[in-house]
């Protein structure tokens, strides 16, 4: 039974128990939520059966997102072509966990690809999503072939193989239609198609002159979902990747798609949510935000960042911030991180970490807009650290403890301990103590 089916039911199960604790709301609020759509809890049945099955469940095996509850962080893992390690992937899986990462998605495009997600699904405590077409791919790649020489049935068993295998989530690109694709001949983009999964799919449509299978046969998609209650993120596979192309008629045609194609899936009683650009002006984040919400009557929302601008690479952790606190506001649920070697190359570990954070800064910034339950509270302790010199508590109750904690041993005062090296004997805490 999946979680939308037994909240229809009015049935609770443990999942929805987990995360109303987690978020500090009656389990009746989650349930509600899940009933109308608005909230999903990605746990597959395979492998909620394994960490139930433990002496004690992780606090984050299931990831309540959704409406009225804390924004959400997916950190994205994964091999390429050039770099296929399973230990640096395990190591980068262990920093987006310590670093706060509510979510985590293998997005492996090398190596052995199956090898690598049933390692790191093995070894991962929070919700577990993937993006099955890479791997279905993989063998006309190895045969030395172009991405348009795969069937659909091979994409179809990949989808299963990834559903027996635990995974929570997956990244379904049916939006991606050949009339939606037809709109970028009429409206050529700057940025052009910059989803992994849409240019795989408009590339083999354009090939083999044949209609996208994810959406021709999403009835076999929706089966799979119900079967292991896999959450579906549908895919904007024509997200816009330059700032320029938002708003652009492939876009907003492929969100229409998906808004139905969310219905279907509801009506088979399988959790869905929407997946949001994408490059975009600060100005169109919040009319972004509720069109979706507005379309696709309220199902979660699933954005990657967005990035307020195109020329900063090095520091797109930084624009995805940016962009991700202004849609989290909106009603954005769920912010996939960004790192600072987005467009650059493949993340390392330390990379991964510096993702996370931007992305729970941005979180944590909009639930306090937003009046999510505790969020201001946490910022009011910390107000009371500071005031009180209480180092310690600081450095403990930081985003990141860790870079506070070194920041702060390198550079502390030369006289004045309780103090910092910013203003020393003149810090207007010492200076206002007692009085």
């Amino acid at each position: 039974m999946t979680q939308l089916k037994a909240a229809r039911a009015n049935k609770i199960t443990p999942q929805m128990e987990l995360v109303a604790k987690a978020e500090g709301v009656k389990v009746s609020y989650i349930l509600e939520g899940i009933k109308a759509g608005h909230i999903v809890l990605p746990s597959n049945t395979n492998r909620w059966k394994k960490l139930s099955a433990g002496r004690k469940i992780p606090a984050k095996a299931v990831c309540g997102i959704g409406k009225g509850l804390k924004t959400k962080v997916n950190a994205n893992l994964g091999t390429s072509s050039d770099y296929a390690d399973i230990k640096v992937e395990l190591k980068k899986l262990r920093a987006a966990e310590e670093s706060g990462a509510d979510a985590v998605m293998d997005l492996s495009t090398g190596g052995d690809i199956t090898k690598i997600r049933q390692a790191l699904l093995a070894k991962a405590t929070v919700s577990f999503g993937t993006v099955p077409i890479y791997e279905a791919v993989l063998p006309s790649r190895k045969a030395h072939k172009t991405v348009c020489d795969w069937d659909d049935d091979i994409l179809f068993k990949t989808i299963e193989q990834h559903a027996k295998d635990g995974v929570d989530f997956i990244t379904i690109h049916s939006g991606v239609t050949r009339d939606v694709v037809s709109h970028l001949d009429k409206e050529p983009r700057v940025g052009g198609v910059v989803s992994r999964g849409g240019a795989i799919l408009t590339a083999w449509m354009k090939a083999n002159g044949e209609e996208n299978p994810l959406y021709e046969k999403f009835d076999r998609v929706i089966d799979i979902a119900r079967e292991y209650d896999v959450t579906l993120s549908l895919g904007d596979g024509l997200r816009p990747g330059a700032i320029a192309d938002s708003f652009d008629k492939a876009q907003i045609k492929e969100l229409m798609v998906l808004s139905r194609l969310a219905k279907e899936a509801r009506k088979a009683d399988v959790q869905v949510m929407i997946e949001g650009p994408g490059h975009v002006p600060l100005n169109q984040i919040q009319a972004q935000v509720l069109l979706e919400k507005q379309l696709c009557d309220g199902a979660p929302f699933y954005v990657l960042g967005p990035l307020v601008t195109d020329i900063a690479p090095g520091y797109d952790h930084i624009t995805s911030a940016i962009g991700g606190a202004l849609a989290a506001w909106a009603g954005a649920d769920f912010l996939c991180y960004v790192t600072p070697m987005e467009h650059l190359g493949l993340p390392k570990e330390e990379h991964v970490r510096e993702g996370v954070i931007a992305s729970r800064i941005a979180a944590h910034a909009a639930d306090i807009a937003k009046g999510i339950k505790g969020a201001m509270d946490e910022d009011r302790r910390f107000s009371g650290y500071r005031r009180n010199q209480d180092w310690d508590n600081q450095i403990k109750y930081a985003l990141d403890p860790k870079k506070a904690g070194a920041y702060r041993a390198k550079r502390k005062p030369k006289k004045d301990e309780e103090a910092c090296s910013m203003c020393g004997e003149i810090c207007v805490y010492s200076i206002m103590k007692d009085k």
